[in-house]
């Protein structure tokens, strides 16, 4: 049956007749519908070869083969709040200073939803939207804000699976299938009506890995959760189990990382496969409520004026470089899913250009013929994808070769800066000093195993000077220290004499309670006399 509903969505994805060449279009009259579904930690490598040989994903595939898929496109922080704040601002995160997962945007930022909405556009979003300040748990900020004390703690539970033994159970995610109702709702009792044109957004959760409650009061998200039903999606024949450096080859950044991860120990081959299994099942869930939403616009006639665009805030590591989770560099944390397919946009294209989340704010006010603001890190994606749409701007001709990824919170101690180019990954720590550097070609290493920064010491230096011309990264890293300074004092005096208590039986408290005043001594210490950010 869902085979059937895909070639007929198909069918009339290409009878849809392509809007008028050359048109002037005046505020939102005549301007198609969008519709953006972004999805977290969903790796963008499943949407192309051979990742996507390992889930079946129909809807995505859908989009693939009807309209424009980045074969590049990267987050500009690989976590929830920044990477949204990004989205939603068109900006850089050391732009926005969204640094961790409680620091985002402020609430009354205007977004691009909201001059859309000043230009005669209805909105509408539900789900997932985290892009403003003030969110997540106390661990999770505090462990972002000691990240530059000299100690090593377990912040989160070891990754694990857990099945639903239920090969009927489709609804495993309720909280996302909701949201999924709630827009579909949305579309048939308001969208529907509407003489101006709508933009809806919907934000999921899936397929971020779910809360593991085993690890404490203040529990992280380390366990991988599916169905019997989603999880006959995956050829587990296909599944690679991701090549590991030893732990003492493992660059220090990534050790603190896996570490702090709970994932040194050992894993046995089956559990490694597992957890990979899982994930991507979790994936096929994920495609399957954007196909509820692309099933619905097609129901309503909506389809053939609508721009559907689907996302992700950052992908998941889901055990390579003996990692879960996101929080880095690599492809499987960086690499997100970008397509996009509707009126104007060219079918079964694949655009190998690099772009980015910043890149959605310009695109969006581009379908809707609005100006864009000067000051956007972001380009419109529309001259790359787009048969019909004119861009008097012509940023097919500005846009840069590279794109900017940054990090600053927790489970790293250390700043990270990416610059990416069509054949280079250059990944920058810290003060550009204390911390060596990353050089990957992914033309001829696509697993990122050998670091050649060292071995090509001009790429590097060229690389690195092309990165501080786009930002000032060991001042921006000196920002972040203090600002993570200065907050966890705050912090540390809100809750007076309850803080040792308090600061034990965080996320750490397995290791925390072996040695407490070792550990806290350490933040003593390092609230004395730390003043430069290092590893």
């Amino acid at each position: 049956m869902l085979l059937l509903w895909v070639s007929v969505v198909a069918a009339s994805a290409l009878a849809a007749p392509a809007p008028r060449k050359g048109g002037q279009r005046r505020g939102a009259a005549g301007a198609p519908n969008v519709v953006l579904v972004v999805s977290d930690s969903f790796d963008g490598r499943l949407t192309f070869h051979p990742g996507n040989q390992v889930v079946k994903l129909p809807f995505i595939n859908l989009m693939k083969a009807h309209g424009t898929s980045f074969l590049n496109a990267y987050t500009n922080s690989p976590i929830c709040c920044p990477s949204r704040a990004a989205m939603w601002s068109g900006l850089f995160t050391h732009l926005t200073e969204s640094w961790n997962n409680f620091k985002g945007l402020d609430p009354n930022y205007t977004t691009w939803m909201d001059v859309m909405e000043t230009h005669g556009y209805r909105t509408q979003k539900f789900g997932k939207l985290d892009y403003t300040s003030g969110h997540h748990s106390i661990s999770n900020r505090v462990e972002a804000w000691t990240r530059d004390v000299p100690f090593l703690l377990r912040q989160e539970g070891r990754p694990m699976v857990n099945l639903i033994p239920n090969k009927t159970k489709v609804r495993v995610m309720e909280r996302d299938w909701k949201n999924t109702d709630r827009a579909i709702n949305w579309l048939k009792k308001e969208a529907i009506n509407y003489t101006e044109p709508f933009v809806l957004y919907l934000g999921l959760n899936l397929p971020h890995p779910y809360p593991s409650p085993s690890s404490g009061e203040n529990f992280g998200s380390s366990t991988f959760h599916t169905s019997l039903y989603w999880l006959e999606k995956v050829s587990r024949d296909a599944i690679k189990i991701p090549k590991w450096l030893p732990l003492s080859e493992m660059h220090p950044v990534d050790y603190y990382s896996s570490y702090t991860k709970n994932c040194t120990g050992k894993f046995t081959e089956k559990e490694i496969k597992n957890i990979r299994a899982f994930y991507y099942a979790m994936c096929a869930e994920t495609d399957a409520m954007l196909g509820e939403i692309i099933l619905a616009l097609r129901q309503l006639d909506l389809l053939q004026k609508t721009i559907v665009i689907y996302s992700s805030d950052h992908g998941e590591l889901a055990m390579e470089h003996r990692q879960f989770y996101k929080m880095s560099m690599y492809e499987a944390s960086s690499h997100i899913p970008l397509l996009i397919m509707g009126p104007g946009i060219k079918a079964n294209q694949q655009v190998s250009n690099v772009v980015s989340l910043v890149d959605i704010y310009p695109t969006m006010l581009d379908i809707a013929q609005i100006p864009l603001p000067q000051n956007l890190s972001g380009y419109s994606l529309l001259p790359l994808s787009s048969e019909t749409f004119k861009n008097e701007h012509k940023f097919k001709d500005t846009r840069p070769s590279w794109v900017l990824s940054e990090f600053h919170g927790c489970n790293v101690n250390a700043s990270i800066y990416m610059l990416r180019t069509n054949q280079w990954k250059y990944i920058a720590y810290s003060d550009g000093a204390s911390v060596t550097p990353q050089l990957f070609d992914l033309s001829s290493d696509p697993d990122e195993l050998t670091n050649i920064a060292i071995k090509f010491p001009e790429i590097t230096s060229s690389l690195d000077q092309k990165l501080r011309s786009i930002v000032n990264y060991p001042e921006v890293s000196a920002s972040v220290h203090q600002y993570n300074k200065k907050q966890f004092i705050k912090w540390k005096q809100s809750i007076g004499q309850n803080y040792s208590n308090v600061i034990a039986n965080l996320r750490w408290h397995q290791d925390w309670l072996k040695e407490p005043r070792k550990y806290e001594s350490a933040i003593d210490q390092w609230l004395k006399t730390h003043t430069n950010p290092t590893v």
